[in-house]
């Protein structure tokens, strides 16, 4: 679970992203982040059959299964914490998979815009003024 101190986009307390498969640079469930994540793994998306492909192109399979690194292999409809940079590059692409705000660490702003993100957004309140 995320730490008490780990706040998501809209600045309340982080939410778990998935634990079917289990998500997270650390394996919690949670896109929680820390020094030794160089990658910034902390966007709770939910995939795409069109962003794991450009996933793929780019050099990231997310869809083979890796044991070795706790990595069952994602199906579209899966949500999984992935890195602010390459969903960034997949937004740029055309194909950036829909974001679960609730769940995704404020460290992300630190690399995608906040109107970017929430383009995507699948956890948007009843009322934008709350966001």
């Amino acid at each position: 679970m995320p730490d008490r101190l780990d706040r998501n986009v809209l600045g309340g307390r982080l939410e778990p992203c998935g634990t079917d498969p289990l998500t997270g640079f650390h394996r919690d469930g949670c896109c929680s982040t820390g020094p030794e994540d160089l990658g910034l793994h902390t966007i709770c998306a939910v995939v795409s059959t069109e962003f794991l492909a450009h996933q793929r192109s780019i050099g990231n399979d997310l869809s083979t299964p890796m044991p070795a690194y706790r990595f069952p292999g994602l199906k579209p409809g899966d949500r999984w914490c992935v890195t602010a940079r390459n969903w960034l590059r997949a937004h740029h692409a055309g194909c950036a998979a829909p974001v679960v705000l609730a769940c995704t660490h404020e460290r992300t702003l630190e690399v995608v815009p906040w109107e970017t993100l929430r383009q995507y957004a699948v956890d948007v309140p009843d009322d934008p003024g709350e966001l």
